[in-house]
C-alpha cells in the first residue's frame, strides 16, 4: 500500500462513493498524460503513479487501457459539448471553447490531437464529430434549409478544428483576442451568406 493509499485517504468517504472518486482521479490523470505536450505517454502504470492508486483500483473502473483512453476522451468531449451548449451567442461559444481548450491545453490536446496519435480514438473522434456538427447546425437558425444548415455546420466544424489545432500547436502567431474575433467573424459571416429560404 502506497502512502497515498493509507486508510486516512478515504476516511469520511462512504464506501459507495469511493469507486466514483477513484474513477474521477484516474480520468483526471488520463487527461494530464494523454494531453501532455510530448504526446501520449499513457500506460496503466503511469496513470497509477499519477494518482497514487494501485492497478487493482484501475481495473476496478476500467477493463483495459483502451477502454480507459476512450473514457478520458469522452470526458473531455462531454465538457466541451456542455460549454458550447450553454453559450448564448457565437462569441460566448468561442470564448468558452478557448477557455476550455486553450487555457487548459491538456484538454485541448486530448480533444484535437490525441485522435491522430492514439489508434483507439479514431472511431471515438468520428463518433463525436456528428454531435458537434448537430449542435452548430441547431444554432444556425438564420438558415432555414436543413440541407444548407448541415453543410455549413460541417464546413465550419472542419475549419474551426483546423484553426484550434494550429492555435494550440503554436502555429498561429496571433493574440487570443485576434483568434476569438476571427472565429466569431467566420461563424457570423458564413451563416449570413445564406439568406433564409422564402
Amino acid at each position: 500500500m502506497t502512502s497515498g493509499q493509507r486508510r486516512g485517504r478515504w476516511s469520511g468517504v462512504p464506501l459507495q462513493d469511493r469507486q466514483a472518486l477513484r474513477r474521477d482521479q484516474l480520468i483526471a490523470a488520463g487527461v494530464t498524460l494523454l494531453g501532455a505536450a510530448g504526446g501520449p505517454a499513457l500506460t496503466v502504470r503511469a496513470v497509477c503513479r499519477e494518482t497514487g492508486l494501485t492497478e487493482r483500483y484501475f481495473y476496478e473502473s476500467f477493463p483495459d487501457r483502451d477502454d480507459f483512453v476512450r473514457a478520458v476522451y469522452d470526458d473531455v468531449c462531454r465538457r466541451a459539448m456542455a460549454a458550447l451548449t450553454s453559450a448564448g451567442t457565437p462569441r460566448e461559444a468561442v470564448e468558452r471553447f478557448v477557455a476550455l481548450m486553450v487555457d487548459d491545453p491538456l484538454g485541448g490536446r486530448v480533444l484535437l490531437l490525441a485522435p491522430e496519435l492514439e489508434p483507439v480514438l479514431i472511431h471515438s473522434g468520428a463518433e463525436w464529430m456528428p454531435n458537434f456538427i448537430e449542435l452548430l447546425q441547431r444554432k444556425l437558425t438564420a438558415i432555414s434549409d436543413p440541407a444548407i444548415q448541415k453543410m455549413v455546420a460541417t464546413g465550419l466544424i472542419g475549419a474551426l478544428t483546423a484553426l484550434f489545432t494550429a492555435y494550440l500547436d503554436g502555429r498561429l502567431e496571433v493574440s487570443r483576442e485576434q483568434f476569438i474575433d476571427y472565429c466569431v467573424d467566420m461563424l457570423l459571416t458564413r451563416a449570413a451568406s445564406y439568406p433564409p429560404a422564402t
